[in-house]
């Protein structure tokens, strides 16, 4: 009976203090293909991904209704740093649902002015200013917008005759610059923040500290199959930071109740996983928390799971340079500068691996490829003129007769013809991610990285039977020191019971660092004398790695290497499993060379079909 009270009174409360319009909410998923248009065609940066933010804390006066449901501690609002352009999941901020919609397209065009000036130097009330001031100059369009925004964001604003001195002043200021931007100077100081300004950016946007120490880096432990596992609907992203698991050598300590810990504040406790754990309460406590605290369990993992998008900061490390591998260069997008010989690659081979026959439960879709495939190589037919062959080409030697006959005989004497096949000159390079990511499970039984080595097994058994050149290899890696080619089947290698054996033999690992996998394969592929070169990239999300190598300058280096391969003669093409390929991919590969595989189980079939829509002529 409580708890329903409490239920009621909960939702009572909390919707007589909500100051927000949920029947004219507009979801940035509605909008985020006009944004990202909008965006790029006013001059933001191609490489910024458009995300969904979390809410931060805010210190405004609240009223007597917002204390009393605890509501109004935080906002959602716009900014935009280096990897993406950070808007509101959700807009309902307006009573009209169309003014909610150009508020994220005036917020679009906002963001996009930031590349054009250095307004991100000055402070946040003079920032907004300057940016709301080029907008209106350099796109006159924007100008009955702004102003159907202005009048609904004045409305929202508090009453100035109801506020104290300091208060009034304050808020004064912020309505002026709001109707003639540039005619404020300066923000006066007030011991509470002002009402959030929703048609300016954020005035201090969360920065992620990095001051954890690294993750453990152990040997890679299996991994327990989750028997429960829930998505989070919302694609915010939250902010996190690393932390050390507790040791298991220490327990809980006593505390005085009056310093009872918040929520959002981590604490060291050495506590047993909870294979039982309610995934609707966490999802709740998740909810709740400003910052998630992230370390790597040293046992396996929980039956249950979240899934949800996370901002975490690189992780700090002591850098050990091996002195044995391949050195290769990366781009540093920041700088927009190649870093000469910063990686270091070594070949590696599967350990463990035994001569092995095909899985029996592949053996009736092969066979079903091997018939398929054979329809590709190219027709028998007689070639005539040769200078050996199985049988004389009468017409060439009548003709030759001839000419000897005149006086004019030629030295080549091509009398021969020959029953054979053409030949598709074509060479295939498939290279397969096997970070840690793949060790997931797609469904009740396999995990990714089993769905990759069937896909390898049957592009493989397809790939024979046309005879074409192919090569396998696989890459993680774990910071630049240390990427992990292995290497599966090389160009100059039959494929045979060794090579199912390394595909059998395949173990995720580590991270996921494509710029340097990539242009060790391009090097590869390079050296094959075909006349049409196919690399193949099979990955399961985006790049990643330990140290900086996450975000923009893990994705800006991978299209530098695709560039690269481009200018070599080589054709890149991208297969994914990941649902959020369509926010990153086209950036790095082009609209048309990449293909989302939506079911992962799917992929052993569709990728050798794949291979020959690409190649055939």
């Amino acid at each position: 009976m409580e708890e329903t009270v409490g239920k009621i009174w909960h939702n009572w409360i909390t919707k007589a203090a909500d100051k927000t319009y949920p029947h004219a909410a507009v979801e940035l998923a509605q909008v985020n293909k006009s944004i990202g248009i909008l965006f790029r065609a006013l001059g933001g940066d191609r490489g910024l991904s458009i995300e969904a933010t979390s809410a931060t804390a805010q210190t405004v006066r609240r009223n007597w209704l917002q204390r009393i449901a605890g509501s109004a501690t935080e906002v959602e609002l716009c900014w935009l740093d280096d990897e993406a352009l950070r808007l509101p999941e959700q807009l309902a901020v307006f009573p009209e649902a169309e003014l909610n919609r150009e508020l994220y397209l005036w917020l679009a065009a906002l963001t996009a002015q930031t590349a054009h000036q250095q307004a991100d130097t000055l402070p946040w009330f003079q920032q907004n200013q300057q940016l709301t001031q080029q907008v209106l100059k350099h796109f006159p369009g924007f100008r009955a917008r702004y102003q159907r925004l202005l009048a609904a964001q004045l409305a929202l604003r508090p009453d100035i005759s109801t506020l104290s001195a300091e208060e009034a002043r304050c808020e004064q200021a912020i309505q002026q610059a709001l109707q003639t931007p540039g005619s404020v100077d300066q923000l006066p100081v007030t011991e509470t923040s002002p009402q959030p300004v929703y048609l300016w950016l954020h005035p201090a946007p969360p920065v992620a500290s990095n001051q954890a120490q690294p993750l453990a880096q152990g040997k890679n432990k299996a991994t327990k199959k989750p028997e429960k596992r829930k998505k989070i609907k919302d694609k915010r992203r939250r902010q996190g930071e690393r932390v050390d698991d507790p040791d298991g050598k220490t327990g809980l300590l006593s505390f005085r109740l009056e310093s009872l810990f918040t929520m959002a504040d981590y604490v060291k406790v050495d506590r047993t996983t909870d294979d039982e754990t309610d995934l609707e309460k966490a999802e709740m406590a998740l909810d709740d928390m400003q910052k998630i605290s992230v370390s790597r369990d040293n046992e396996e993992t929980g039956a249950a799971a979240l899934e949800f998008e996370l901002d975490l900061p690189p992780s700090e490390y002591e850098e050990e340079v091996l002195p044995e591998g391949i050195t290769l260069p990366e781009w540093d997008y920041r700088k927009q500068q190649m870093r000469p010989d910063y990686c270091y690659l070594q070949n590696m081979l599967p350990e463990e691996v035994s001569d092995t026959e095909l899985p029996q439960r592949l053996r009736k879709m092969a066979r079903r490829l091997r018939q398929e495939f054979d329809h590709l190589q190219p027709t028998r037919v007689w070639h005539r003129g040769q200078p050996e062959g199985s049988e004389i080409d009468m017409d060439a030697y009548l003709g030759h007769l001839v000419n000897r006959q005149l006086g004019h005989a030629s030295s080549e004497e091509n009398l021969y013809k020959d029953f054979r096949g053409g030949k598709r000159n074509l060479a295939c390079l498939l290279l397969a991610d096997l970070s840690m990511s793949t060790d997931a499970w797609v469904n009740s039984h396999a995990r990714i990285v089993d769905v990759i080595q069937d896909s390898l097994f049957l592009f493989s058994e397809a790939l024979s039977a046309t005879g074409d050149q192919f090569a396998l290899y696989g890459f993680c890696s774990n910071n630049h020191t240390q990427v992990q080619f292995q290497v599966i089947k090389p160009f100059h290698q039959t494929y045979n019971n060794l090579v199912r054996g390394r595909i059998q033999a395949l173990k995720p690992g580590f991270y996921t660092r494509m710029g340097a996998a990539i242009r060790y394969a391009t090097q590869l592929l390079s050296e094959q004398q075909a006349e049409q070169r196919l690399l193949l990239l099979l990955t399961d999300g985006k790049p990643n790695d330990i140290d900086q190598y996450e975000g923009r300058y893990g994705i800006e280096d991978t299209r530098v290497a695709l560039l690269e391969a481009r200018k070599k003669g080589l054709q890149p093409f991208c297969i994914t499993i990941d649902e959020q390929a369509n926010d990153y991919l086209p950036h790095i590969f082009g609209a048309n060379r990449y293909v989302l595989i939506r079911n992962p189980s799917d992929l052993p079939k569709e990728l050798p079909l794949l291979y020959a829509h690409l190649t055939r002529e």
